[in-house]
């Protein structure tokens, strides 16, 4: 899991990417595998980073096997883009 910290209960990464379109794309692309798991990000996008923070909200906000999972695939959805 290269790159994320747990900061305040949640798993935190910051994504770069070549370009604002590239960054789109990778959310919309990762959007689809994110629905599959039912387990959403808070995430924003500021030109052509995506800071992605992740918690289970019905866990009392703390991190758990759900966060790691869609951590991982945010990962592996990364790879074509660095």
């Amino acid at each position: 899991m290269e790159g994320w910290q747990e900061i305040d209960n949640s798993l935190q990464k910051t994504y770069t990417f070549t370009s604002f379109n590239d960054a789109m794309k990778w959310m919309q692309e990762a959007s689809i595998e994110i629905d599959s798991l039912n387990h959403h990000p808070s995430w924003t996008n500021i030109y052509n980073r995506v800071e992605v923070e992740l918690t289970t909200h019905d866990a009392g906000n703390t991190v758990t096997e759900k966060d790691l999972q869609l951590a991982a695939m945010l990962d592996r959805c990364y790879t074509g883009y660095n």
